[in-house]
């Protein structure tokens, strides 16, 4: 044999019931094609040729259909029945290559394509209940036998077992008794494994566990339409009116972060799914201001059943942070470093089981009362006005194969996860990437989503690496929704707003690219992907690390230059820098036009120039067909905080200017500005959580596992945050020395007046939004015959954007005949006339409200620095500032 050969790579395709696909070494490619099937696995290549075998016919040509990857790889034809293939996939199969007895060639098979082909299973999973009793489903073809193990209590060491019987299509069943409800379970799954070569009986819960042991060490039977499992008035809850998606606005929030510290929460209410409803809380009443100023959506990071937190708080380690340290002391980073896979804050991107709140965000996390908890937070949300998004992270689970903390492996190994050409599980993600293209991978994302949509009212899904999914899973989950009605499902489907990260690389990417959901891809489906032109462009650099001091346009590219040592990607000439300028300010307003491919934004001589052309990063700017594919953020709970990348790319200790290092007033003005951008961009507006109040992480880049420290979001309006520390080692210790001194400055600091002046001027800017549809104009022919940049690719006044929206046949507004956005990031007041500007001109009234804010029980107003003037023909600019201006009839 020309090379060892080990049987746990899998390098063969059983790909339909008749066709087997290898790739074979040349020395390989003259002897006989035979699949042996090994009872209980364990084969070797000594032993191989004792086992049984079907002999394989190649194909002269290849005769089926494959993916580009698969496509010089030989056919060849396989003769057997159904019912052989059923039997046959319960073993271990090897694909062999033998010439005279001597084998030349073999490799183990993978099965997920003859699965689709000849297992796939279209009717209800897990848990279900007639009569009163239930049904338990479970899909497993490899497996030799499944039993079920019920337990009338977690503690129970002596579980009744019972044999489930094979039905069709993979699918095993058995019918239970009235008293099994509220029992836990777990199924027992007897299959081979290939990486341990052997028949392993695996002991898992359901992968469409409706409710779960704390933990997760049991699946729990339960019935969610139980009375006892809903909070008052659930089944006539009503959820805040929405008209349609361009309605939307968003606000991330991790619920952990949203309570955990607040002191006026209940104690054993804090960091849970409860706080939502301690309407007098601190937490609360900001949302309720948010709302109040028009915020239609809250987005939870991920509350679905999570790997890596203990559920039981008394488990949890916590760690005492010593007060007054200096504000670059390693202390606090050092305190978490030792527990910080102990303690209970994770993001949560960890998927263990997808159809059960987490437990951790329970006060009570055994058995089914965190489903009431998080019914309860829905329905206090909604009362204040506020629908409700899900994060969920579909493109991996936290473990595969027969790791502690993996379910879907143990019952269908090689199955669910995407599969490298030796049958390796792929890891592009971070963790084992899942393989949404096979159908019953699709089949678990769908029906879970269903789930969460008609028994939790959840009104809208975020998709973490949505590039990881296909086009054709988006449309699908969009199909089965929008099946959803209030007469027979008591939620509304087609209300139910979809979006996540087009972001394009990774396993599915470099199979199968023109299949991906990336941001391109995207366009036409009218599901939202998030716009990092806007995000890059406002702010500068993008998301990596070494590009954080580089600026944009909102941080003083051009105008207020750094001269910071540590810029990549900005040259030190001005002329360089005005270009980009002009490239960046160019992306924002195709971002302010919904990010459409096909916006007019200017004309170059003759010729129209559209949204498409435009240069992001070797990238086309423009690439939605409307506006509401395109959610507009300029910071989120990854990477730094907007206010942390201000003080990173804002002037610091520059002897080029005076002051040397940019104020507070001049950073809250950055904030401002760059929030306004998002706030009256027409497409999605989305904000991180603590962005209205600056909030900070401390220079953290990658909170993911940071600890509450570092997280903190303080409601109180005390801190934002800054200045606890030097951000944790892990992910952040090559940037300790450029955060130390900036950390240690005292002019860097906030106190509470700037933190409500940031506050109360988001409010303004927000209220602004909703005064009129203008702002949120439904599609994109409105935009396009509407929207006109009256200084589109300007080079005199590359830090100055105006927008006008025309509304001269008043259809979207009775009262306003025209409407003006004027954003101006240069360090003076501008003045900016235009021949479209002829009239009379006044600002916003929202613009130059008081805000009143309650602080701790006391209520402080909060004064507009800008004052009513009447324009003619042209408009003022201050410094650092969103205006917007109104014509009425």
């Amino acid at each position: 044999m020309a090379q060892q050969h080990h049987f746990d790579t899998c390098k063969a395709y059983w790909f339909t019931s008749q066709t087997v696909l290898c790739k074979l070494p040349t020395e390989a490619k003259d002897g006989d094609a035979r699949l042996y099937y090994v009872e209980n696995g364990g084969a070797t290549l000594q032993n191989l040729q004792q086992h049984p075998f079907i002999t394989l016919q190649a194909r002269e040509s290849n005769t089926i259909a494959v993916p580009r990857y698969l496509q010089n790889h030989m056919q060849f034809n396989v003769d057997v029945t159904n019912e052989k293939i059923r039997q046959l996939v319960q073993k271990q199969l090897i694909f062999a290559i033998v010439q005279k007895e001597q084998c030349l060639f073999a490799t183990g098979v993978q099965l997920w394509s003859l699965f689709d082909h000849t297992f796939r299973y279209e009717d209800s999973l897990g848990v279900q209940f007639t009569n009163d009793k239930p049904i338990l489903r479970l899909w497993a073809p490899s497996a030799k036998s499944v039993k079920l193990h019920l337990f009338d209590t977690v503690k129970n060491t002596k579980p009744q077992i019972l044999h489930m019987q094979y039905q069709h299509h993979g699918m095993w069943q058995i019918h239970g008794e009235k008293n099994w409800k509220n029992k836990f379970y777990l199924y027992e799954v007897e299959v081979f494994v290939p990486k341990t070569n052997r028949v392993e009986k695996n002991l898992v819960t359901d992968p469409y566990s409706l409710s779960l042991a704390q933990d997760s060490t049991h699946s729990h039977i339960i019935d969610l339409d139980d009375v006892d499992l809903k909070p008052e008035g659930w089944d006539q809850l009503q959820k805040p009116l929405l008209k349609d998606f361009m309605d939307i606005s968003l606000y991330e929030l991790h619920v952990r972060d949203f309570s955990i510290l607040d002191s006026s929460v209940r104690p054993e209410f804090r960091g849970t799914f409860m706080a939502f409803t301690d309407t007098d809380s601190f937490a609360m009443q900001h949302l309720q201001k948010l709302s109040q100023y028009g915020l239609t959506h809250v987005h939870l990071l991920p509350v679905f059943d999570i790997a890596t937190i203990h559920e039981d708080r008394q488990q949890q380690k916590t760690c005492e942070i010593p007060e007054n340290l200096a504000r670059d002391s390693k202390i606090p980073q050092e305190l978490i470093g030792k527990i910080r896979d102990e303690d209970g804050f994770n993001w949560g991107y960890d998927p263990f089981h997808y159809a059960v709140p987490e437990g951790s965000y329970a006060v009570n996390p055994q058995g089914s009362a965190r489903i009431k908890e998080m019914r309860s937070m829905v329905t206090s949300l909604a009362k204040i006005g506020l629908r409700v998004v899900m994060d969920v992270v579909y493109n991996h689970t936290h473990s595969s194969g027969q790791h502690q903390r993996s379910v879907l492996d143990k019952i269908v190994p090689g199955y669910y996860y995407r599969l490298q050409q030796n049958g390796y599980v792929q890891n592009t993600t971070c963790c084992p990437d899942t393989a949404t293209e096979h159908a019953m991978m699709e089949k678990l994302m769908i029906d879970t989503l269903v789930i969460w949509a008609k028994y939790y009212k959840i009104d809208g899904f975020r998709f973490d690496l949505m590039g990881h999914h296909t086009v054709d899973n988006l449309h699908n989950i969009r199909r089965a929704l929008d099946q959803l009605t209030p007469e027979k499902d008591g939620v509304d489907g087609k209300k139910i707003y979809l979006y996540g990260e087009g972001w394009t690389f990774g396993s599915l990417h470099n199979i199968y690219p023109q299949k991906v959901m990336n941001q391109i891809n995207a366009r036409g489906t009218g599901i939202g992907t998030f716009n990092d032109r806007l995000r890059d462009t406002a702010r500068g650099g993008n998301f990596e690390h070494r590009t954080k001091s580089d600026q944009g346009f909102v941080t003083g590219l051009f105008y207020d230059y750094n001269n910071c040592a540590d810029n990549s990607e900005t040259s030190g000439n001005l002329q360089h820098q005005r270009q980009k300028l002009v490239n960046y300010a160019n992306n924002i307003r195709v971002s302010l036009a919904g990010g459409l491919a096909d916006f007019p934004l200017y004309q170059d001589n003759d010729k129209t120039v559209y949204g498409f052309e435009i240069d992001y990063r070797g990238a086309p700017c423009g690439y939605t067909s409307q506006p509401y594919e395109c959610i507009n953020y300029i910071s989120a709970h990854d990477n730094y905080t907007l206010w942390d990348q201000i003080c990173a790319k804002a002037p610091f200790h520059n002897n080029n200017r005076t002051p040397n290092t940019a104020t507070t007033t001049e950073r809250i003005a950055m904030q401002n500005l760059g929030l306004s951008l998002v706030l009256l961009g027409q497409g999605i507006p989305f904000i991180h959580a603590g962005s209205e109040i600056a909030r900070s992480k401390s220079g953290d880049g990658d909170s993911y596992n940071s600890g509450d420290w570092f997280n903190k979001l303080d409601l109180s309006y005390a801190t934002n945050n800054w200045g606890v520390g030097i951000p944790c080692k892990e992910k952040n210790y090559h940037e300790w020395d450029f955060w130390r001194p900036r950390l240690q400055d005292e002019n860097l600091q906030t106190t509470t007046p700037h933190i409500l002046e940031c506050f109360a001027q988001f409010l303004r800017v927000l209220k602004v939004r909703y005064s009129s549809k203008l702002f949120r104009l439904p599609n994109a022919k409105e935009i396009k015959r509407r929207v006109k940049f009256l200084n589109a690719n300007a080079q005199n006044l590359p830090g100055v954007i105006v927008m006008l929206i025309d509304n001269s046949d008043f259809v979207f507004d009775k009262q306003y005949k025209n409407i003006v956005m004027a954003f101006n990031a240069a360090p003076q007041q501008v003045e900016f006339s235009h021949a479209l500007l002829q009239g009379q001109w006044k600002l916003h009234p929202a613009l130059t409200e008081p805000v009143f804010i309650s602080v701790r029980g006391k209520k402080h107003r909060i004064d507009s620095n800008l004052r009513e003037v009447a324009h003619h023909q042209k408009l003022i600019l201050p410094p650092r500032s969103c205006t917007v201006y109104l014509q009425e009839r």
